[in-house]
């Protein structure tokens, strides 16, 4: 399918009338903390707004390393998604006990989205969701979503929800790995569901693909800017990649301000 160019470096979240960033930051697999606050601490000042983490990443330990970032940054600089276990979404108490563990890692009263990681096979999609809302109803958690959940299963999740809606499904997504593009990212323009792309630049492999070098050396680019740029190009999607040293923060950065051509883009999508 051939969707329209989004030329905006602000992506929507959900329907709620709120925008982040186009490129986020993730936190997953961070070695060198003190090292990734100062470059974390950089790309706010130069406009990402947008953090993503899990209470799994690094059993908790990146989520302290946001609420370090919160209290050098200022919290309304910074839009917070955090994911929790599938387990913890088997009841409403689990659920809202595991939230509370969160923010207090985080250092706040409320973080603005939480998502499920993935889906918990054991129990039904639609008491995972309720779960999930839960702790949109006691004050923890501005706004409520998923992660790695498919179309039908996003489909009954949002069918059980009484007061929320999902705004976001974090799902693996990059120029070599396009299965998104099969229905899911038909279905979240459509219904104003935000897609963030973890994994965008396949640990650095897309730079060594033969047709995303060529592309780049036409814009005078690198081959990560090309990756990047291809998602957010893309309506309702943000890219979330890691940028612990610096100087992948500047090539981060140079992947927004700037759209690939059509033509170009098409090339990509048959990859």
């Amino acid at each position: 399918m051939k969707y329209p160019l989004d030329p905006s470096d602000r992506k929507p979240i959900g329907k709620t009338g709120e925008t982040v960033s186009a490129i986020g930051l993730g936190t997953w697999a961070i070695r060198d903390y003190n090292k990734a606050l100062k470059t974390y601490l950089e790309a706010v000042e130069l406009g990402i707004d947008n953090i993503d983490t899990a209470e799994m990443y690094d059993n908790g330990e990146a989520e302290r390393f946001v609420g370090e970032l919160i209290r050098r940054a200022g919290r309304t600089r910074i839009f917070v998604t955090t994911k929790l276990l599938p387990h913890r979404f088997r009841s409403r108490e689990t659920a809202v006990k595991a939230a509370k563990s969160s923010l207090e890692r985080l250092g706040v009263k409320e973080v603005d989205l939480i998502l499920i990681h993935w889906p918990d096979d054991l129990v039904p999609v639609e008491e995972q969701v309720r779960n999930l809302e839960a702790i949109a109803e006691e004050g923890l958690c501005r706004y409520i979503g998923v992660s790695n959940f498919s179309r039908e299963e996003i489909e009954r999740g949002r069918r059980v929800l009484r007061k929320h809606d999902i705004v976001v499904d974090q799902v693996k997504y990059s120029v070599l790995d396009r299965s998104v593009e099969k229905d899911l990212l038909s279905y979240a323009i459509r219904e104003g569901i935000t897609i963030q792309a973890y994994t965008p630049i396949e640990k650095g492999s897309v730079a060594r693909v033969d047709k995303v070098r060529e592309i780049a050396a036409k814009y005078n680019k690198t081959p990560i800017q090309v990756a990047l740029n291809y998602l957010i190009s893309k309506p309702r999607v943000v890219a979330i990649p890691k940028a612990e040293r610096r100087e992948h923060l500047g090539e981060i950065i140079g992947s927004m301000g700037w759209r690939l051509r059509e033509e170009d883009l098409e090339i990509l999508s048959r990859l």
